[in-house]
């Protein structure tokens, strides 16, 4: 804004503060009355207190790849996604920006965005999967996600993934128990075997099912899933 429509520049101190404190990763404010530049104001975020932590936990379920995307300045991005062990960080990006960066990744693999905000939205519509933080993320988040972590808890991403995948394989299981009895009644049936008996399987069967599906109850985290 400075420099441009009307506005002063800023000054030559002024300009090699901003350029300091740039390259420091901050988010800039320059406080000026009139044209006179009083001081500039660099800010920076403070990464969750569980953000590498629960990072390296998603490394060992085997997620390798993990970018940070984020509206705020490139230098920002990068400094902040240093504290936390992320190499890869995309700044400077508006909502629609970030919306064609989950579509590059989506071109590569099946994607998960994790946010809060409204501009974050948008993005998370287009992931494979989206996943709002609970307590702090916004209405709008919350209805687009596909999963709402209801507590504004990094760790609890870990246990989602391991929940998910530990899901799958008891939907898997369950699968191959029902098919595999109602494929082995079918001709069983047709040579002889009663129907008493034919129940008794059929409904044994519902009952392991279900049975098996209770254990996600007893679910404790990834490494019990191991």
């Amino acid at each position: 804004m400075f420099g441009a429509d009307g506005i002063a520049p800023l000054g030559p101190d002024t300009e090699i503060a901003v350029a300091a404190l740039r390259n420091e990763g901050r988010t800039l404010m320059v406080v000026r009355q009139g044209n006179k530049d009083l001081g500039v104001i660099g800010l920076l975020d403070t990464p969750r207190a569980k953000a590498r932590e629960t990072l390296t936990a998603l490394r060992a379920l085997g997620i390798r790849r993990m970018i940070m995307i984020s509206g705020d300045h490139q230098k920002a991005a990068q400094a902040v996604a240093g504290q936390v062990g992320l190499t890869e960080a995309w700044g400077d990006l508006m909502p629609e920006d970030k919306v064609e960066a989950i579509k590059t990744l989506r071109a590569e693999a099946k994607v998960a965005m994790v946010g809060d905000g409204v501009n974050d939205a948008p993005a998370m519509a287009t992931a494979t999967v989206g996943v709002a933080m609970g307590a702090a993320g916004s209405d709008v988040a919350l209805e687009t996600a596909d999963v709402a972590l209801m507590a504004d808890d990094l760790s609890k991403l870990p246990f989602t993934v391991g929940l998910s995948r530990q899901t799958r394989r008891i939907i898997r299981q369950n699968l191959f128990v029902s098919l595999g009895v109602v494929a082995f009644l079918v001709p069983a049936t047709i040579f002889g075997l009663g129907i008493g008996p034919a129940v008794a399987l059929h409904e044994g069967s519902t009952l392991l099912v279900v049975f098996n599906a209770l254990r996600l109850l007893a679910w404790r985290g990834p490494r019990e899933a191991v």
